[in-house]
């Protein structure tokens, strides 16, 4: 399938050109929040942000579109919450009812909203983390959010934001299950048409840079650092065709020097693998033409991924303690995003060799 991103010259919203059946894509995932130490530990800063723009902070109804393992919802119920959630993949939605979360296994919509008012009420919270750029129809997805959430409630949608995607280079990050690239000014276009007001705005360490947004029905006050981000969008420039005609450009010169940079590895008599079988590494793996003559094997921790292939470019992937029985020289971590958590894991199981940080920006590489 082609992978190409447009520019919507009316709303200036970054797109694909090609729209593959959601169904297809995320009725059995293999993505696991829960595998992630910096998502388990982002999960409760997450819930205390949202909870603290509520004016009453007990006996709270949660509801979260495409929930995946229960690993947020989880922070919520700890705190005395009901909980609620929603996702299409439905090994993941058994995962979660395993852990205690009550999960609904279907895409969230406006009807699959009416469903969970209808016999819960509406909640005085709804999060759709990491989603919205998934979904082919936002408009469905949000009108379904609008509909389960009170008057007074709160509700918040994570996204990596393309302003970090440009200024960082993060062309990984663009791959056939992500149909849109957001900003601030199209999530905001977005909540308008639902009756929904933003009026805050949080970051998040998810994806390398994500934004929070934070929307009511009711008004309420805007804050200085809402206002700060709408003006920074539009001076620097992030929806012109120029800023991703660069961008193209930068991301053709970033593969050369990657490549190059494994190569001369690889001439110098060192065995190399990567780490992470993330969905963006497939991008970064297809895009340089970095296949299994290159790579020993790809390290990932999600068990569900282990003994499989990464698509296209035909690298084993395999548990981290099996790839270091390879006795690597050189790790190449392609889930960048985790790099901290990754190199923190690789030094605690005695690997001491050289790492190449392919993102943000420019590929270096580091001792350990």
């Amino acid at each position: 399938v082609p992978l190409t991103i447009c520019r919507c010259p009316n709303c200036m919203t970054i797109q694909l050109t090609e729209t593959i059946d959601p169904a297809y894509m995320f009725s059995d995932y293999i993505w696991v929040t829960g595998t992630s130490k910096g998502a388990r530990e982002y999960s409760n800063i997450f819930a205390d942000s949202i909870v603290s723009k509520l004016t009453k902070s007990d006996d709270l109804f949660i509801v979260e579109v495409a929930s995946n393992d229960g690993t947020f919802l989880q922070r919520f119920k700890e705190a005395g919450h009901r909980v609620l959630g929603v996702d299409p993949a439905k090994n993941l939605a058994e995962l979660a009812k395993k852990n205690g979360i009550p999960t609904i296994a279907n895409f969230f919509s406006l009807n699959v909203a009416k469903e969970v008012t209808s016999g819960n009420g509406q909640a005085d919270i709804v999060i759709a983390r990491n989603v919205i750029p998934h979904v082919p129809d936002p408009n469905n997805v949000v009108g379904g959010m609008a509909e389960c959430l009170k008057e007074n409630g709160v509700g918040a949608i994570e996204f990596h934001w393309i302003g970090k995607i440009l200024s960082e280079l993060h062309y990984d990050s663009i791959y056939h299950e992500h149909f849109f690239y957001h900003s601030l000014h199209s999530i905001n276009k977005l909540l308008l048409r639902h009756g929904l007001s933003l009026f805050d705005v949080g970051e998040s360490p998810i994806s390398g840079g994500s934004l929070v947004a934070f929307f009511s029905k009711e008004k309420r006050v805007v804050t200085g650092n809402l206002k700060d981000l709408l003006e920074r969008e539009i001076s620097e420039g992030i929806f012109s065709l120029e800023a991703w005609q660069d961008f193209a450009k930068l991301s053709f010169e970033h593969r050369e020097k990657l490549k190059s940079m494994i190569d001369t590895e690889i001439l110098l008599g060192k065995k190399v693998i990567g780490y992470g079988a993330s969905a963006r590494s497939s991008t970064m793996l297809n895009f340089c033409d970095i296949d299994h003559s290159y790579l020993a094997c790809v390290a990932d921790q999600n068990a569900l991924k282990h003994n499989r292939y990464t698509p296209g470019t035909d690298v084993l992937i395999v548990s981290p303690e099996e790839a270091l029985k390879e006795k690597p020289d050189t790790v190449v971590i392609l889930a960048w995003n985790f790099k901290d958590e990754i190199i923190e894991n690789l030094k605690e199981k005695g690997f001491k060799g050289s790492v190449i940080i392919p993102l943000p920006s420019t590929p270096y590489l580091m001792e350990i």
